[in-house]
């Protein structure tokens, strides 16, 4: 039996204890060997829509597929040992109606073998987050800055700016809480605004550019290790991979154009051996 296969993966029970606990550490991941480098750390890997822009050059979630996400959620599972692997619904799969809703998750959970599915969760979401739950799919909510609403707002905007639009945040938050949700994204509000929400749902909160008081905390892995060019205000770059990788192609480039690689230590040796 592998090392991997004895590893006891997270679940749904251990991530409630946040709520009183620890916070949660959660990052995206979209391959097999980036999950398997943060497994160790993260309670919650997401293959997250936003695979759609910064491994496929999108503008936007918008045009991610159901095929594009089982994909990446595949690869994920074979890399993750530990983590709590949650794969995001693209925008289209789940909104309609709650048959729709499961359907599309029962596919993603069979075909990738991860254990939640999360949805953006607008005025719809709790009807469809009940049904799922109900026939046994965990699922986390998203409120506040919805990227698959993009079209709708008009851009990349923080919420909860007027008193109307708080009060929906606060509102879709709770319905999400009250329909079955075992966690709920908190995305571009206001700290006062997440710690309200933090402390009107049952569930724990994970934020993303929200408040150190949610439960948990997310960023998009290549946001955090340096790999984009522009990243929103609540980012924290913890490395300049972008640097790195480019500084090392071109070395690579100066080395073969001069031949010096390959060299000695990368070619092969073969000993001769004297015809009978």
């Amino acid at each position: 039996m592998s090392a991997q296969a004895k590893t006891r993966r997270k679940t749904v029970k251990d991530i409630a204890k946040a709520k009183s606990g620890d916070p949660l550490v959660c990052l995206t991941a979209y391959d097999a060997q980036m999950a398997q480098i943060l497994d160790p750390h993260c309670d919650i890997l997401l293959v997250g829509d936003s695979l759609g822009m910064v491994v496929h050059g999108l503008p936007s979630t918008v045009g991610v597929t159901m095929e594009m996400m089982i994909l990446h959620g595949q690869a994920v599972m074979r890399g993750a040992a530990q983590a709590f692997v949650v794969v995001d619904m693209p925008f289209g799969s789940y909104e309609t109606n709650s048959d729709q809703a499961f359907l599309n998750a029962a596919r993603i959970m069979q075909e990738t073998g991860c254990q939640a599915v999360k949805i953006e969760s607008g005025a719809y979401a709790a009807t469809q987050i009940a049904h799922m739950v109900e026939r046994g799919i965990p699922v986390m909510g998203h409120v506040g800055l919805r990227p698959q609403a993009i079209n709708v707002d008009g851009g990349f905007r923080a919420k909860g700016r007027t008193e109307d639009e708080w009060a929906r945040v606060i509102a879709e938050a709770v319905a999400a809480d009250e329909a079955g949700a075992f966690a709920i994204v908190i995305e571009g509000v206001a700290p006062d605004l997440a710690d309200q929400i933090t402390a009107s749902v049952f569930c724990p909160t994970i934020g993303i550019g929200a408040s150190a008081g949610c439960d948990g905390q997310i960023l998009v892995t290549n946001d955090l290790l340096g790999m984009t060019d522009w990243v929103p205000k609540f980012v924290k770059k913890n490395a300049d991979l972008k640097s790195v990788i480019g500084s090392a192609a071109e070395t690579y480039a100066a080395e073969v154009k001069s031949r010096a690689f390959p060299g000695e230590a990368q070619t092969y040796k073969l000993t001769k051996t004297a015809r009978s």
